[in-house]
Formats: C-alpha cells, structure tokens, sequence
C-alpha cells in the first residue's frame, strides 16, 4: 500500500507540473462556498467577542435588574449598596411628544438618574447636563417634527425644553426604541410629566456596578435568594442582551445554510469539473492502464490530485472569507449591537475548511472511482460509448462515509438540528427532483428527435447525446433559482398581507395607559369625534408569569416557539364575557356574574407549548402579589387581525380591584387619524397613541431590508449554479467546437448552429426554471403556513420572473460559449485529428 501510495503521489506531482487549468471552476465553486461560510462564522465569533467584551457597557452595569411595572422597593437598594454596589435607575415608557407646532410623535422615553450612565459615555450635542425642564432627543425626531434647540416641547403634563441631540446611548442594546425614537429625561421630569401612575406600561430597571472581585453571576444569585417571592428578571453582563445572542445564532444559522446550499452546488461543479478532467486525461489513463498500472493506483494519483487543488480553493475561500467578514462588518456597522472584534478565529475558519473538505470528497470520489475501473480500451471510447460503470465497493463506502460526515456535521453544529435536518433532505429531494428533471427532458428529446427542421433536430440531440451536461445545467440552476423562487414568494407574501389585507381589517390607533377615572370620559370623546367609527376599550394589567403548574417559569419546559411568553412582563385582562371574535376550543367561558376563584383564558397555541390544559394552574405576579389563576377554558386568538387581543385573560372580581389602566383601539377615517391624534392627547395628555398604519410601515420597511439581505445571501448560490453553468459549457466546449466545425463543412450556417444551441440551452432553462418555481414555491408555502402560520398566496409574477431569469441566464452563457466555438477555423482542428 506504502508503495502504490508513493507512486501516486510521483505520478500525480508530475502530472499537475502540465497545469491545472481545467479545474478552476472546481476551485472556483469551492472557495465560493467555503468563503461564504467562513464569512458567517468569522463575523458571529467576532460578534459574539464584542458582546463579550463589551457586556458591561451593553447592559449599563454588572448586573441589571428589572422588576416591570413596580419599581424596586427600598430594601433591594438598602441590601445592594451594602454589598458595595453602585446604583443607577431607569424607566422606560413610551409617551406622545408634542411640538410647538401641535404636530406629536410617539417616543421611547427614557428617564435616567444622575448616576447614569455607568458604563460608558452618553454622547449629547451639545454636550450638557439633563436637567429637570430638559430633554435630549433623537435626531430623527427633531427632523421630523422641525426643532430647534432651546424650543419647547410637551411631553405628558411637562413642558421641557429641546435641549440637546443624542449622538450615543450606551445601553442602546439593553434598553432598545421599538415604537418610536429615543427620548431622554431626567427622573425628575418624569415626574413633572405625570406619566406614571399605577398601571402605567412602563418598565423599571436597576443597573448595578459591582466593586473589583465580585463575580456578577455570584452576586445575581444571591440577590435572587434574598428576595425569592419577587418576579424580578436578573440578567448579568455576559448576557447583555439574550434576545440579541438569539438572534445572531438564529441568522448565523440561516446565513451557514445558504452557504451550505451554495457549497452544494459548487459541489455539483467539482465533480462536473473533475468528471471533465478525468476525460481530457483520458488518453494518460488509457495508457497507465494498458502498461499494467492498477487501478488503486490510478485512483490514488488523481485522488491526490484532487485533495491537493481542493486544499487550494479551499484555502483561497478561507482568505475571501476573512475579508468579507470585515467588508459585512462595515457595510452592517449602524445595524450591529456592538462593533464585532474581528481576528482569524481557528474555530469558525476550521469549519469552514472541513466543510469544504467534505464536500469535495462528497462529490469527487464518485467520478474518480469510476475512472480507476474503466478498462484501458473502454477509456479510448468513452467519450463517445460511455460504459456506464460504476466504483468499486471500497470507493462507494469512502463516498457514502463522505456524505454522512457532511450531513452529520451540518445538524451537530447548527444552532437549530431539526431545521438543519430538514435542510439536508430538502437538499437531497432537491438533487433528486432536478436530476429527474433532466432524465425527463432527455428522454422527450430523444422522442422527438425525428423533427424535420434541422435546428430543432440538432438542439434536441444536443440534450441526449453521451455525456451531455444537460443534467449538471439543470440540477445547479434549479438549485440556486428554488432559493431565490422560495425567498421572493416568502417576501411577498409577508409584504401583500402587512399593505394590502391587515391595514383594512386593523384599527388605526392603539391608546394605551388611560387610567380608570379617564375611561368613561375618553369613551364620549373618541366616540364624538367626526371620522370615528369604532371605540373598543379593555382593562390592562402588566403580569409577569412566574410558575406553570408550580414549576417557576425560567425552569419551566417549553417549545421554542412560546417561551416568549414566560420572558418579561405579559398582558392582562378581565372580562365577564368573552371578548368579540373569541373562539373556545376546550372549556367553558365562565358566567358573567361568577365571583368565585380566579380563572384563566389561555391562548390554546401557548397551552399546547407549555403542556397544560383545563385545570391547571399558572401562577402570576401583579404589582409584587403573586396569584394562581386556574385555566377554564382555551381559545384560538387571532392575532394578526391587530386587534385587542389578550393571552392571558382572568375572570372579573380579584383582579377588578387592583391598580391598573385600560387599552382602546380607534377605528375611523385615516384621513382624519392627525385630528384624532390631537384631540385625544390634548385632552389626556397622559395617554399615548400608537398609529398602526406607522407601525406597520416600520415592519414593511424592515422587511425590506431583511429581503434584500435574503435576496443577496440566495444569489450566492445562484452565483454558484452560474459558476457551474460555464464550467458545464467550458467542460464540454471541445466537443462543441468539433461540432461546429463538422457541421460547417457539411453546410451549415453560422445561423443554423446557432439556432440548435438556442434550442439547447432555451429547453434547458424553461425546465430548470420551471422546476425552481415549483420547488421554491412548495418551500415557501412550507415557510409562511406552517412556520409563521400565515395565509399563504401563490404569486405568478415571481414564478414568470423564475423562468424568464433561469432562460436568460443559460441562453448568454450558452451563446457565449456558441460565439467561441463558432470562431475555431476546421483547417487545423482537422490536421491535429
């Protein structure tokens, strides 16, 4: 073996001193994929780096506590500071700010203390001091709204002058603007603002600096026994922020998969470039043969070959990797929580390259056993009589081995095994749909083949001829367009439901924190305002689950889809009845005059996530007291009707008598939604109101942005099937070229050939495109309807535009490769034969 094994290695040293060139497109579909996926993982790592680095700043301390709508009582500060700690509070609440012109913005206000901020720098311009009757605010507001500094705006019960920009918010991440833009105040000024009253939908924090030597996980710990009956969420700074850390492992994973896919068709070029090598080295191997050389030893030079130049592009991918890492940093740099602190991590970068390695192996193997087995004779003929011989066992197990590795490898490293499961039969019934495709497309052309016009004749043979590229053409290119085909069809049907269908079924204002004595008073307004033509109001209380059948929430067991739910404050309600459109799916709805225990409407999706049912017990906290409420009935809500819908929705009688504010939706004349505005808030200056029309826009434009982003990862692999496509083309443009030549000294025209491989290369694309519409749209529909549970509508234009893009696409290459072969002059192509 040492042996056979040390003249492979001499024969195959010798023989890629002759070049290569014939295998840059199998370096070329391997750096691509590799790159790709070493982008990925460099930029998480470096990510996941700078949030660990800068954890501390992120939070706005070591540890942070939030308590939710009840500030912290004086007994966790008494016991903190005697541990040494530093102290700094916050509240965050979202309020209406008015300018001097009477045009109002919903804002994220923020009220901070003079210890603020802990950690880092607040960036102000001008650079001041935040006093009693300032606010600071964010540049997008006073664009928006045309203010000056030094003007006065109201905000709540306060007039406070514009005093400053916000350039820098340090604990941007840990305290984020999600309705609307930042405003920051003094905590006193909160308090002239009269904006917290009890039941207020505010958000209280704590933010603690610890002294040197004092672990924060330690220190959070005990900070939780000491105070066990409480519903405090404790988080420290190696956790700035969870749902940041989700959701950078949960993009991660899909960018690593649309990596993986395009790898996937870069595997389908390395083993369509090395089958081409194998043949323009037919002659050498024919010849080994005959001299006696075994088979083994034909494998093992022209395997080493192969490892040696996947080595090559696996190490250019590498390098292309690290450099697109820092270009996405860059061009990602407003977006990113925390600037990533980018250095070549072996981990990400070693995976990437056993990635690569895999799938070289995965697809090259095949191929080059089948070479080592071909008798010397069988290679001279094998261009034109393939023998359709198969490698022998041993190569088969290294093959299959190869394969298992890869997909084993993709669901042990995901973040997510049963999507990245899903992904790699998905991907096999993908190869095995493209590749029947094709077998389809040969076999109707072999059928038709009798057609009188000669250009149809010559572009159907094309297609069936022996070793014709006509499957590799359709197998990378339907891969790479279901991508795209899957990502527009989930795009736009996102899009048609948030502009078309929602907005004219979804109010237009949600009024929030209007207190009890305001009710029936904010009811005859909004109800007696011209354009309003449904007021609906409800009862909120801020809850905060704290046990699911007595087991405490954080060690409840959950699906991923709803333990949401058991994160933060909830809302609350209480109804005799049960609320417009409610539907019961187990249960019964209790009397409307019941007064006995407290009962409990859940929603059935988040029961059947959190495994319980009728009787059952969860435990909540409002306002510091925690209560059991038993579960008498499910029910099926509809959520993306936009209306006041509720998870958690408990009896009347307890619940009646604690503090708590109520919700209104408005429903009316769009054209009148600026009036409307102005009247209620000028009127209950404490309440705020939230334009859904504003805030779905937010959503359509942040879906654009993550489409595009979708769309750009997707046309890697397009980009990959491309690749694949002219190496397919440049694989077999020798044989084209003799054809040509044959067929133009038989008397065919220029135009005629042309034609033919017209033909070729427009069947090719229809079917390929056809397939990816039909694939793409099966794994879209998959997506919206079982994944986010949304109504699903086949879009004709993307599929039209899947097909007419897949022939565009062939039809240039192809008639580039035409144009070339069309050049070569028959004198010396015939001399050399």
């Amino acid at each position: 073996m040492m042996g056979q094994l040390s003249l492979g290695a001499r024969l195959a040293r010798r023989d890629l001193r002759g070049g290569a060139r014939s295998l840059r497109i199998v370096l070329a579909c391997l750096a691509l994929g590799v790159a790709a996926i070493a982008a990925v993982g460099t930029l998480r790592a470096g990510l996941q780096a700078g949030l660990a680095a800068d954890g501390a700043r992120l939070l706005g301390g070591d540890v942070e506590l939030r308590s939710g709508a009840r500030p912290a009582g004086p007994e966790a500060r008494a016991w903190i500071t005697a541990r040494g700690g530093n102290v700094s509070e916050i509240v965050s609440l979202r309020a209406m700010l008015v300018a001097p012109s009477a045009e109002r913005m919903l804002v994220e206000l923020k009220a901070v203390d003079g210890a603020y901020p802990l950690y880092g720098t607040l960036g102000l311009e001008p650079a001041v001091a935040l006093a009693e009757d300032t606010v600071a605010l964010d540049p997008m507001v006073a664009e928006r709204l045309g203010l000056a500094p030094g003007d006065r705006v109201r905000i709540g019960e306060a007039e406070l002058r514009f005093a400053a920009l916000v350039t820098q918010e340090p604990d941007k991440v840990a305290t984020p603007a999600i309705f609307g833009p930042r405003a920051l105040v003094t905590r006193a000024a909160l308090d002239r603002a009269g904006l917290l009253q009890p039941g207020s939908l505010a958000q209280h924090e704590l933010r603690i600096r610890l002294p040197p030597g004092i672990a924060p996980r330690g220190f959070a710990a005990a900070l939780r026994a000491a105070f066990p009956a409480e519903g405090w969420r404790i988080r420290t700074a190696d956790a700035a922020e969870p749902g940041v850390n989700r959701f950078l492992d949960r993009a991660a994973a899909f960018l690593t998969l649309a990596g993986l896919t395009a790898l996937l068709v870069g595997g389908i070029g390395v083993a369509t470039g090395v089958r081409a090598w194998l043949e323009a080295r037919a002659r050498s191997i024919a010849t080994l043969r005959c001299l006696g050389a075994a088979s083994s030893t034909i494998f093992l030079t022209y395997l080493l070959q192969v490892l040696a130049l996947a080595a090559l592009g696996i190490a250019v991918g590498l390098v292309a990797g690290y450099g697109l890492s820092w270009a996405a940093a860059q061009a990602l740099a407003g977006a990113l929580p925390v600037p990533p602190r980018l250095a070549p991590y072996p981990q990400p970068l070693a995976l990437a390259a056993l990635y690569g390695l895999l799938t070289a192996l995965a697809f090259a193997l095949w191929p080059l056993g089948r070479a080592a087995r071909i008798s010397g004779a069988a290679l001279f003929r094998d261009a034109v009589q393939p023998t359709g011989g198969q490698p022998g066992w041993g190569v088969l197990g290294m093959n299959l081995a190869a394969g298992v590795a890869l997909v084993g490898l993709i669901v042990t490293t995901s973040g997510d095994p049963v999507i990245a499961a899903w992904f790699c039969a998905a991907a096999v019934a993908a190869l095995v749909l493209f590749r029947g495709g094709a077998e389809g497309l040969m076999r109707l052309a072999r059928r038709l083949g009798h057609i009188r016009r000669p250009a149809w004749r010559l572009g159907l043979a094309n297609l069936h001829r022996p070793a014709a590229p006509t499957p590799v053409m359709v197998v990378a290119l339907g891969i790479g367009l279901t991508t795209l085909a899957a990502i527009a069809q989930i795009e736009g049907n996102l899009r048609r439901q948030l502009a078309g269908e929602m907005p004219a079924q979804a109010p237009n204002f949600f009024f929030i924190d209007i207190q009890s004595d305001q009710a029936v008073r904010f009811d005859a307004l909004a109800r007696g305002l011209p354009g309003v033509a449904e007021v609906k109001r409800m009862p909120s209380l801020r809850a905060r689950v704290v046990a699911v059948n007595g087991v405490p929430a954080e060690r409840a067991r959950t699906t991923p889809e709803t333990a949401w739910a058991l994160r933060g404050d909830r809302g609350l309600t209480y109804s005799a009845t049960p609320p417009e459109g409610t539907r019961i799916t187990a249960g019964q709805w209790w009397p409307a005059d019941y007064r006995g225990e407290p009962l409990l409407s859940l929603d059935a999706g988040i029961a059947q996530g959190w495994g319980v049912g009728i009787g059952d017990t969860i435990s909540v906290n409002i306002l510091g007291r925690t209560i059991d409420l038993r579960i008498a009935n499910l029910r099926a809500v509809e959520w993306r009707g936009l209306g006041m819908n509720f998870t958690l929705v408990a009896s009347p009688g307890l619940l009646e008598a604690a503090p708590h504010t109520h919700i209104a939706t408005l429903r009316g004349d769009p054209a009148r939604d600026a009036a409307v505005l102005r009247a209620v808030t000028d009127a209950f200056p404490n309440v705020s109101g939230i334009r859904v029309r504003d805030a779905l826009e937010a959503v359509a434009a942040l879906l654009g942005r993550v489409g595009v982003a979708m769309t750009a990862t997707g046309g890697i692999t397009l980009l990959a099937g491309g690749l694949v496509l002219a190496g397919a083309i440049a694989a077999g443009q020798r044989r084209r070229v003799r054809d040509a030549v044959v067929l133009k000294i038989l008397g065919a025209t220029r135009a005629q050939i042309r034609a033919a491989w017209l033909v070729e290369y427009a069947l090719v694309g229809l079917v390929a495109g056809g397939l990816a519409a039909v694939a793409g749209s099966v794994g879209a529909w998959a997506v919206v309807r079982l994944v986010m549970r949304a109504e699903w509508v086949l879009l004709p234009g993307t599929l039209v535009a899947t097909v007419l893009g897949c022939m565009l696409l062939t039809l240039g290459c192809g008639q580039i490769g035409g144009m070339l072969a069309l050049r070569a002059r028959p004198g010396p192509l015939l001399r050399h034969e």
